[in-house]
């Protein structure tokens, strides 16, 4: 058996493929003449969509448009857009006002009915017992207090829907209407008003159940006759021509029942759960909304009228109209009664107060929903295009009286942020006027500043609008309410590059701080701030430059300390190589103080790898230039600070060698105890790392280092190192880990190649490495047969190529001699690694027969078979075991897989002198 003599140059030269020059980018702009064929795509032609030309951007734009026009709401699909936003609002509504108390509930009013039933009578059925009561209230009014849970209203509400909806199929009509109006006269009891708002929801649900029913019988009786024969098909915009007289007698006879009811509220809420049934009667609507909305005048206790109007505004949803008129009227009503509450006085101040601060959170969710019913329509017919008109009819609900505050932060929330811009100083005014309790003042001005941020007002206005809010909120000696405003504005004046009112903010700021301290709700404002400020400046010593901005970061501390020091990181690490000892030390600390605040226990938490990430990032961009002492120091620094990051230990040996490196390349005799300096540091920090993997790289890749410098013994010592990483796979606390097997073979081959490179141990042999990698293989439990035969291949490539009179590469470093040249014609040299070729070869068929998948076997044996045939001579006994291996891979593949064609051809090319005496290999 003897090594093939290679001419590594000559070879490159012969399979090296022919190259030419091109002249154009492939992903170069094509010339704008150059129009794009489908065929020219299809046919392989190479084709950047993103460097399409912008000519066919108009088309593109007719396109978007047509497409607008054709998915456009129609009325249905705006009603059920309506009714998903009034199913959301609903959910909100009853999240916001939870209510797990009992209730109390006086007999003798005639709400109680519906929900508190009297233990007689109990054989009777609900229906019957709920007329009974009708019929008679006072029958039922014998107790005075009557207490129920609201899980018993509750279920009491849900029988009674269910009643009214067995009634109704059993077509009890009369039963059903007096059913719906014991519900709504669930709704003039306020007296516990924070259970009211979940009460008008479980209301107006059996009252839209009632309406749907009403509605569906009216449309069959238009479209069907009393036989059931179809007499039409109503079109989804019908018009009141379109019913018949049967229909409309119908409807009316619903209206003259409902009008009958003696108490107001129920009969508005009765009228409005069957409003959309005026369509059967008239096409025009405007004057039914404006006749309840002068009836809901009538009630005098405001939490019923708001919530009368909400429901109001929702069921008018359903019509066919786009009128704002009734809405705008509601919320000037409300604003009247808000106005009174708020100038009530009595003996008790404090409970006065607190009692108009509950009703006014109470009614907070009426007007939000009617001023959005507002915006919503006029968008509809196109008001808000003309700019002023919306505005107009906002200014209607405060002529000369302020406007309440929180009618005023609802209709801000709403209008668009170009109205608001257009509108900017007279909102301004209206706030500064609008100073009441129904709504914190500062929550308005930092409305108004959100907004402006949406739609940036003109350079002219700018400037006034900042000098009169900044000249009110630098009253404020509240910090949580000074920061909320400023971050709201702190956008504009960054944009518009205001460098006195930035000044003036972080100066509150500050004196703010200092002298109330920084409670917990107040980091979010500050962390926005600052962040804000981070985002604007290019340069990070611009933003550590502005007065107090390190000292208001360092009255931060917890996850909002974390998030601004994580964004500083970030801003650092984007630009260049960090070289300022300043800006380094600084950086460092945020990064221990962002260490510290994290938990690196839970490896699987995303922040808490980003944040590794982060600082590791930091440390490889930290660059001291020629002072590699310090910047060693430093690495020093970082593993004692940042220990428990994993990620960055790898960074540091990366920075160790590259420090190494740079050293060499100045002078090695000069830095030599430098370098040895940094392997020992790497020495020290290698094992440490958790990925056994990477650690077996990291002694790689240091182990080049020390070859570079001539530091043979450390060379030899980190390779030691490398392997006996390997053998710490098998089992680790008595649990098997999950081996990455090609990570393990590709660090393994990269290990081979760089024993071309290391000079041979003069006492341990030239073999002695390659021998132990073999023992390693097969000894270790966790290798598999496809491993361990991909190693063998490997070790004999490095055995055929140390062979060689000259090797195919050396180190770059002089002092490095080549075991070409220190072992040339040395008989011992080149009988060990035939020694060890000659192992491998007799192991070699037995290995690839223990492969399970046959597939997997048929490549093993291929694989084997060419690099026997790279490495040696032909000869009898390679002849052999190319046949042994041709064979298993004929058993095991396609007769027609090219690999198998190919490498039969080539065995026949490479050893015919010596198959003479062999079975036929051919296909």
């Amino acid at each position: 058996m003897k090594f093939r003599v290679r001419d590594y140059s000559a070879e490159e030269a012969a399979y090296a493929l022919p190259r030419v020059r091109t002249h154009d980018h492939p992903l170069a702009a094509r010339p704008p003449s150059h129009k794009v064929n489908v065929a020219d795509h299809e046919k392989g032609a190479f084709y950047d969509p993103l460097r399409e030309p912008s000519e066919n951007l108009e088309v593109y734009k007719q396109d978007v448009n047509i497409h607008e026009t054709v998915t456009r709401c129609r009325p249905r699909e705006t009603v059920q857009l309506s009714v998903r936003e009034w199913a959301a609002f609903k959910r909100s509504l009853t999240q916001k006002f939870p209510f797990n108390q009992t209730i109390s509930i006086s007999s003798v009013s005639l709400v109680s009915d519906a929900v508190v039933r009297s233990g007689k009578a109990t054989d009777k059925s609900l229906s019957s017992l709920h007329l009974e009561e009708l019929d008679d209230p006072q029958k039922f009014a014998k107790e005075e207090v009557k207490v129920i849970t609201r899980q018993e209203y509750v279920s009491r509400l849900h029988e009674l829907k269910d009643e009214i909806g067995r009634a109704w199929r059993t077509d009890d009509r009369v039963t059903s209407l007096k059913l719906s109006i014991k519900v709504a006269r669930l709704l003039m009891d306020t007296s516990v008003l924070q259970f009211y708002p979940t009460l008008v929801i479980l209301v107006t649900d059996v009252l839209d159940m009632l309406g749907n029913l009403v509605w569906e019988r009216i449309k069959r009786k238009a479209e069907y006759a009393d036989d059931g024969t179809s007499v039409c098909c109503l079109p989804e915009n019908f018009k009141a021509s379109d019913i018949c007289h049967d229909a409309k007698e119908t409807c009316i006879n619903w209206f003259n029942k409902i009008g009958s009811i003696h108490e107001l509220l129920p009969r508005i809420y009765l009228e409005l759960a069957i409003l959309r049934c005026w369509h059967f009667l008239q096409d025009n609507s405007l004057g039914i909304l404006e006749r309840l909305t002068m009836m809901i005048r009538g009630l005098a206790d405001p939490l019923a009228s708001a919530y009368c109007r909400l429901y109001m505004a929702r069921c008018a949803q359903t019509l066919p109209l786009c009128d704002t008129g009734y809405l705008i009227a509601s919320i000037s009503d409300i604003t009247i009664l808000l106005k009174r509450i708020l100038s009530r006085n009595g003996s008790n101040h404090e409970n006065i107060h607190e009692n108009k601060k509950l009703l006014m959170t109470l009614l907070d969710p009426t007007i939000e929903w009617i001023v959005k019913c507002i915006v919503k329509n006029a968008c509809q017919v196109d008001e808000i295009l003309a700019g002023r008109d919306l505005w107009r009819n906002v200014s209607k609900l405060t002529g000369d009286v302020p406007c309440v505050s929180i009618v005023l932060h609802h209709l801000l929330k709403e209008l668009p942020s170009e109205i608001v811009n257009i509108n900017a100083l007279e909102i301004v005014q209206l706030i500064e006027y609008s100073k009441d309790i129904s709504l914190d003042q500062y929550l308005n001005y930092r409305l108004l500043g959100l907004k402006l941020c949406d739609s940036r007002p003109t350079m002219d206005s700018v400037d006034i609008i900042l000098d009169k809010v900044f000249q009110v909120v630098c009253q404020y000696g509240e910090l949580d309410e000074y920061l909320k405003v400023a971050d709201a504005y702190l956008d504009i004046v960054l944009q518009c590059q205001m460098g006195k009112y930035l000044t003036d903010i972080l100066d509150g700021v500050s004196m703010r701080a200092s002298s109330k301290g920084v409670t917990e709700n107040e980091f979010g404002s500050l962390q926005s701030i600052l962040i804000k400020i981070l985002i604007h400046f290019t340069d990070l010593e611009d933003a550590f430059a502005l007065n107090h901005f390190m000292e208001i970061l360092d009255v931060m501390h917890g996850s909002s300390r974390n998030m601004v020091n994580r964004h500083i990181l970030i801003k650092a690490t984007r630009g260049s190589y960090i070289h300022d000892a300043t800006i380094i030390g600084l950086l460092f600390e945020i990064s221990q103080a962002l260490h510290d605040g994290m938990d690196f226990s839970s490896i699987r938490d995303d922040d808490h790898q980003q944040t590794g990430r982060l600082i590791s990032y930091f440390v490889s961009m930290v660059d001291f230039g020629a002072d590699l002492e310090r910047h060693l120091a430093f690495l020093v620094e970082c593993r004692a600070a940042f220990g428990s990051i994993n990620e960055l230990k790898e960074t540091l040996v990366h920075s160790s060698n590259y420090l190494a490196i740079k050293a060499i390349k100045v002078s090695k005799e000069q830095f030599l105890g430098f370098v040895k300096s940094c392997i020992a540091f790497n020495e020290v920090t290698i094992p440490s790392v958790a990925a056994i993997i990477g650690r077996m790289n990291l002694y790689l890749e240091t182990s080049e280092v020390a070859l570079l410098g001539g530091l043979f013994s450390h060379t030899d010592g980190l390779i030691e190192s490398a392997i006996s990483t390997l053998q710490s796979l098998d089992i680790i606390d008595g649990s098997r880990l999950l081996i990455d097997a090609h990570g393990i073979l590709s660090s393994t081959r990269k290990l081979c190649s760089f024993l071309v490179m290391v000079p041979g141990n003069s006492e341990q042999g030239i073999g002695y490495t390659p021998r132990k990698i073999l023992s390693l293989f097969n000894s270790q439990s966790w290798i598999t047969p496809e491993l361990r035969i991909k190693m063998f291949c490997a070790i004999v490539s490095l055995a055929a190529t140390i062979s060689q009179n000259k090797l195919p590469y050396h180190s770059s470093s002089i002092e490095v001699v080549g075991n070409d040249q220190l072992f040339l014609g040395e008989p011992s040299y080149l009988e060990e690694i035939l020694s060890i070729s000659s192992f491998i070869l007799e192991n070699l068929v037995v290995g690839i027969e223990q492969e399970p998948s046959a597939v997997a076997r048929g490549k093993l044996a291929l694989e084997a078979c060419n690099c026997i045939i790279s490495s040696f001579e032909g000869s009898e006994e390679i002849s052999l075991i190319c046949s042994k291996l041709t064979a298993i891979a004929k058993s095991c593949l396609n007769v027609n897989n090219k690999y198998l064609q190919s490498t039969l051809n080539l065995v026949d090319k490479h050893l015919s002198t010596h198959t003479k005496d062999l079975p036929s290999i051919s296909i």
